[in-house]
């Protein structure tokens, strides 16, 4: 394994760049230390793992499936291990934190100290599994050393095999960064090299982290959550009984994330292929971190202790898909644990009003919402008051230093809008935020539903419907839930239930007396008043996204394969055309990513195979409920204030 050659990353950068590289970067680069020693090529684990009769009986049996000779797949899993290895120098461990230091040098980073001194008392028994939302690369130099400083035992990341260059990887994995590929269903030796290390490390008790997401969100909001390290750490917990992991969910937020990197991602979102990682990108990444962005946020929610878990889903017999059980759980954790920032709440009065706005206009938007948070008792990144002046004025002035806003003040008094351009950004910033107000908007809707029935005198109770009934509000929420259920996180039917019956609770307030017989008169008086009114804000962009989806695979002929990559390249064209002419409510709906999402939830309702039975009518049908249900949003965006 090379060292860090100073010289030799002076000349790989000019060469790179064709021009004098970042100084800065390149000398503190260059400032971390060789490794002390040359990096063992068996570390402990791999030494376990390669000594272990039991490791080597697994390879032997998947060489006889795979028709290799034993001794090959042996080497090759060696290999692999080795590959995947990773150490803690602490010289080299102690100039990386300064390196991650300066290149978050444009943050302060408030830390959840009561949540760090549980996790300082649970270190000490159980294995902790750091399982992080994922926002910007800087992710990886927030976390190591606030535990490291909290006294928690060394901490191994998994990392995308794609930051494995040099001089990043090398010196990385000297401070306990695991690589790993990403694209393995081809390399089967492989995956059961990582299975059987990932299984090492939780029987060495080692702590962990990696993103639940595997990469870092494109929209704002949590992503759906990848499976494959959490399984295999699940299947040393059923093979070793003395692994008793803890699961520990990590919400880190930005005021601000870099300006560069979120603009990249909003490209991304709208098709443009991603930045290769290298030294080049290195260079031109640490460049756009010289400005100051505000702080960083780090919470941790509540551990799930992942042997219990699993045991409480066998004795409910839930005997399939357990892991994908457990990975929801953790997000809801994770979104619980997720603050709303003030940044989040100036973007979302600003799109709200789709206009400019006066401080006191923005003030009078974000009043409702801080409201209505404060009586859920949802936390306030940093602990900041909303309503105040000075709070919304400095997140107002930051965002427009960054260019995501832009205020005039040639008038009697000053105005912030949404710059050129920035709409998908200003979005990214407020659907940070929309977890909170998801199961609100979905109340909204549901009650929107019963205030337009034709019932006459009749009533649509909330609650289970009995049979025969007309719709009732939970049989809206319920059909919702399932078109969103690709994007978002729910909890399971009843509980899900409980939580509908509170937001209605809160909107019907304080008409509440006689329960919650939703009529269509109460629901039309319920939205009337309520404020705020956000579905608009939450589920129209994602809504509108699958019906750009929803006419195009409408459009094709039942007998004509999908290319899912053509067809989102098609709806990025379409969505933009849509968006131009005003059919979608903004450039935000044009998203690969969501449109990838549509395309699972159409294949979920097979829609996607050619020749599925009555296909060409069923797509009909897709479209045409996604277009419903995006025509009811647009009614409460334009007649709730005048329900009556």
């Amino acid at each position: 394994m090379p060292s860090v050659d100073p010289a030799a990353i002076r000349d790989g950068a000019a060469a790179l760049l064709g021009r004098t590289p970042a100084k800065g970067l390149l000398r503190r680069v260059a400032l971390l230390p060789p490794p002390s020693s040359p990096m063992p090529s068996d570390t402990r684990e791999v030494t376990q793992l390669l000594r272990s009769e039991r490791f080597r009986g697994k390879v032997t049996d998947l060489a006889g499936d795979l028709g290799v000779p034993a001794v090959d797949a042996l080497a090759q899993a060696g290999d692999y291990l080795r590959e995947m290895s990773a150490t803690h120098q602490p010289r080299v461990s102690e100039a990386w934190q300064r390196f991650g230091g300066w290149l978050s040098r444009g943050y302060d980073v408030l830390v959840d100290d009561d949540g760090l001194a549980e996790l300082r008392r649970l270190d000490r028994k159980h294995a902790l599994i750091f399982l992080i939302s994922h926002r910007s690369y800087l992710d990886e130099f927030v976390l190591p050393p606030v535990l490291q400083a909290g006294d928690l035992s060394p901490l191994y990341g998994m990392a995308g095999a794609n930051l494995n260059f040099f001089p990043l990887g090398t010196v990385a994995r000297r401070t306990g960064i695991v690589h790993v590929r990403r694209a393995t269903a081809d390399i089967p030796i492989y995956r059961l090299a990582l299975r059987e290390f990932m299984g090492q490390l939780v029987a060495n008790r080692s702590n962990l982290a990696w993103s639940i997401e595997g990469g870092r969100t494109r929209t704002g909001k949590l992503r759906p959550p990848r499976y494959g390290l959490l399984r295999y750490v699940a299947d040393a917990v059923r093979e070793l009984p003395e692994a008793d992991p803890l699961l520990v969910p990590v919400s880190i937020m930005y005021d601000q994330l870099p300006v560069h990197e979120v603009g990249r991602m909003a490209s991304e979102a709208r098709g443009k292929d991603k930045e290769p990682e290298d030294f080049r990108w290195l260079v031109n990444y640490a460049r756009g971190l010289r400005e100051r962005l505000g702080r960083v946020y780090l919470d941790f929610g509540r551990p799930l202790p992942l042997r219990q878990r699993l045991e409480e889903l066998r004795a409910d017999a839930v005997t399939e898909n357990q892991v994908e059980r457990v990975a929801l759980d953790l997000c809801h954790r994770i979104n619980a644990a997720t603050p709303v920032t003030p940044t989040a709440a100036v973007c979302i009065a600003l799109l709200a009003a789709n206009r400019a706005l006066t401080l006191d206009e923005v003030l009078d938007t974000v009043r409702p919402l801080a409201d209505y948070l404060s009586g859920r008792g949802w936390p306030v990144a940093g602990g900041a008051t909303l309503t105040d002046r000075s709070t919304l004025r400095w997140a107002l002035r930051e965002l427009v230093r960054s260019g995501v806003l832009t205020s005039y003040s040639g008038g009697s008094e000053t105005v912030w809008g949404i710059g050129a351009e920035q709409h998908l950004i200003a979005a990214t910033y407020r659907n940070s935020a929309i977890h909170v107000l998801l199961v609100r908007a979905i109340a909204e809707l549901a009650l929107l539903a019963v205030a337009e029935s034709e019932l006459v005198g009749g009533s649509a109770v909330l609650g289970v419907p009995r049979t025969g009934a007309p719709r009732t509000a939970f049989d809206e929420a319920l059909r919702l839930r399932e078109l969103l259920k690709f994007d978002f996180f729910f909890a399971g039917r009843e509980p899900f239930a409980d939580e509908l019956a509170a937001e209605i609770a809160i909107l019907a307030s304080p008409d509440t007396s006689d329960g919650l017989d939703v009529t269509p008169a109460r629901a039309r008086e319920w939205l009337s008043r309520a404020r705020p009114l956000v579905s608009h804000l939450v589920l129209r962009p994602f809504l509108d996204a699958y019906r750009v989806v929803g006419e195009q695979l409408a459009a094709l002929d039942e007998d004509e394969p999908v290319d899912q990559g053509s067809l989102v390249d098609h709806c990025l064209r379409v969505g933009h055309q849509w968006a131009l002419q005003r059919t979608l409510a903004s450039e935000e709906s044009v998203s690969g990513e969501m449109f990838g999402t549509a395309l699972k939830l159409a294949a979920h309702r097979d829609l996607l195979k050619p020749g599925a039975p009555h296909l060409a009518k069923r797509r009909r049908e897709f479209a045409d409920e996604l277009s419903e249900v995006a025509g009811a949003i647009g009614r409460i965006a334009d007649r709730t204030r005048t329900l009556a």
